[in-house]
């Protein structure tokens, strides 16, 4: 069983929902998609209505069938809250390094 909170279930319904407009603008019906995905019908019908279970290498697939695949490297590429912990984290030295012998 999967539990997600209500505004993760909402994200993962758009997220299908999105998917699905994908295939209706490409005039493809469930069956082609799945076909090309390698996927069953049922994998991409819970995909499509946002089940948490569904695998990422079966989400890639059909990304693909859509050539879609290079979105998942959008993912976090703009991490700005990331940068910021990581620039906090990163150590001010208290002086300049010693050169190195063969420079002297």
């Amino acid at each position: 069983m999967w539990v997600l909170f209500p505004k993760d279930q909402r994200l993962l319904q758009h997220f299908g929902e999105n998917l699905k407009l994908a295939r209706l603008r490409r005039k493809l019906s469930s069956e082609q998609v799945a076909e090309r995905a390698g996927v069953s019908r049922a994998t991409l019908v819970k995909m499509e209505q946002g089940h948490p279970g569904v695998g990422l290498g079966h989400v890639l697939n059909v990304l693909k069938v859509f050539n879609l695949e290079t979105e998942l490297l959008n993912v976090a590429k703009d991490d700005v809250l990331g940068r910021k912990l990581q620039d906090l984290r990163l150590a001010t030295p208290k002086r300049a390094p010693k050169r190195p012998k063969s420079e002297k």
